[in-house]
């Protein structure tokens, strides 16, 4: 085969017809590759976090357009709304303290009031907290020596008191709390102790105190991961986490009353099986269709539309094709009217799903002309072809429609993947603050606090309270699902 690219005017002049047809023709597989190229780093450039599932802070630092935003407007102004009972802070009826401040001269006259009796007064209270210190509470074991057999014997400390010197449950619990659930790094929680009690403990004593609280929420941790298995609808994600320098994976596993979050090497099947929820779960697993949930056959599956939602967007951004905006609005309108449908209902009438079932269905044949399959390569290549986004998109839109639209048929599966991406975000804040985390013990640590407190947190309880209590020996129980 001649090379085009080493053959001059003069040269191509002089080749026959066959052999240009074979130049034009490599040429024009050339061009056809770059082309593809070209547009495939044009969307890797054109991808941000309103039209992808890339996170906000990989946006960069540049001025951004402003947020668009695929949620409909609201109807309600900002602000409380009539009927909203308000938090403002009340005057108590019996205050802590009272300071009363006497008219002694009449500041108009100079008249002596010393002895007027008061005809009224007016009341105006301040909500404060008193200066805080710790206190120390020694406790004295009498030693005895036994008249009857002359042993030298003395009285039992309490259990939690182990040392000479320690410090009690209630700081340890303010501790576990503000290094795990405030995201306090180890040192800015010792200086908080510090400036709030004067009091600076070590690093180490943190580090006891979450140990211990691990220790503690064992069954707890259990008993939220058999809940997670139980429930009839259970959310699931993945993020990225640097453990030891090394990339690992934040599995979370949560509903709107429990959460689970694990550390594993791996994202896909490896740890979702060594995590030990999705293959004894049987209820519906909602995600973002990453691949390796959908090797877990024994669930049903729904997908994320906000990820969809944010994927056509894209395609409209990009590509501009007209039916990605019609197919956003189309979705929009099923989750306006499942969330507007009466209570008593568990899906929609079967009239609105054969219409809207038709409507997505029309959609996808629009969109399906608009990208047609492409062309065999003249030398075939091992794997799948390799498509457009848009083609991607509508063939998992069309291959998944039950999973897409599994909301509609069922109230119970929500829209979207948004609770666990939340359960999610406070991990990466956590991750923005510290960087990392040093070792593996330390990762595995923090998550099962993590889903310890979140859960607590879920369920409508105290989180320090509930610290407390599990360093005493009591933890935390989560309520059985409904």
């Amino acid at each position: 085969m001649i090379n085009a690219k080493d053959l001059k005017r003069e040269q191509l002049v002089e080749q026959d017809k066959e052999v240009l047809l074979a130049i034009i023709i490599e040429l024009r597989q050339q061009i056809e590759e770059q082309a593809a190229l070209i547009q495939e780093l044009r969307d890797q450039l054109a991808k941000n976090s309103q039209n992808s599932g890339k996170p906000p802070s990989s946006d960069g630092l540049k001025k951004k357009p402003r947020t668009r935003s695929l949620r409909q407007k609201g109807k309600r102004q900002s602000g409380g709304q009539p009927g909203h009972k308000g938090h403002t802070l009340k005057q108590v009826e019996k205050p802590d303290y009272v300071k009363p401040h006497k008219v002694d001269i009449c500041p108009h006259c100079e008249t002596d009031l010393s002895e007027v009796a008061a005809c009224g007064v007016e009341r105006r209270q301040v909500f404060d907290i008193p200066p805080v210190r710790v206190e120390v509470t020694e406790y004295r074991a009498e030693v005895k020596v036994c008249t009857g057999c002359g042993q030298t014997v003395k009285g039992d400390f309490p259990e939690e008191v182990t040392q000479p010197v320690q410090y009690g449950p209630r700081l340890k619990a303010q501790a576990v709390y503000l290094n795990n659930y405030q995201l306090l790094p180890l040192a800015r929680t010792c200086e908080v102790f510090d400036d709030f009690y004067g009091h600076s403990p070590s690093e180490a004593f943190i580090l006891d105190a979450n140990e211990i609280l691990v220790e503690q929420t064992e069954a707890t941790l259990e008993r939220i991961k058999q809940a997670l298995i139980d429930a009839g609808v259970a959310h699931f994600d993945e993020s990225g986490v640097r453990v030891e320098g090394k990339l690992h994976w934040l599995h979370v596993n949560s509903t709107d009353k429990l959460t689970y979050y694990a550390v594993h090497r791996k994202r896909g099947q490896e740890g979702m099986r060594e995590i030990g929820i999705l293959p004894e779960f049987r209820g519906r697993a909602m995600h973002d269709h990453l691949a390796s949930y959908l090797k877990f056959e024994d669930c049903q599956h729904a997908f994320c539309n906000a990820h969809h939602l944010r994927e056509l967007q894209f395609v409209l951004d990009q590509y501009e094709h007209p039916w990605a905006q019609v197919m956003i609005q189309l979705l929009v309108n099923f989750k306006v009217e499942v969330e507007a449908a009466p209570l008593d209902l568990t899906c929609l009438p079967p009239d609105r799903l054969l219409h809207y079932e038709k409507c997505y269905d029309d959609l996808l044949l629009q969109g399906f002309k608009a990208n047609p399959p492409p062309d065999p390569p003249p030398k075939p290549k091992r794997g799948r072809k390799k498509q457009s986004p848009p083609k991607n998109l509508l063939d998992r839109l069309q291959r998944h429609k039950a999973e897409t639209l599994a909301f509609m048929y069922d109230f119970q599966v929500p829209f979207d993947n948004n609770l666990a991406e939340r359960d999610v975000r406070m991990i990466k804040i956590k991750q923005k603050i510290s960087g990392s985390f040093r070792t593996t013990t330390g990762a595995d640590t923090f998550c099962a606090i993590r889903s310890y407190i979140s859960t607590v947190r879920k369920q409508g309880c105290n989180v320090i309270h509930a610290i407390h209590d599990a360093l005493l020996g009591r933890p935390f129980v989560p309520l059985e699902p409904a």
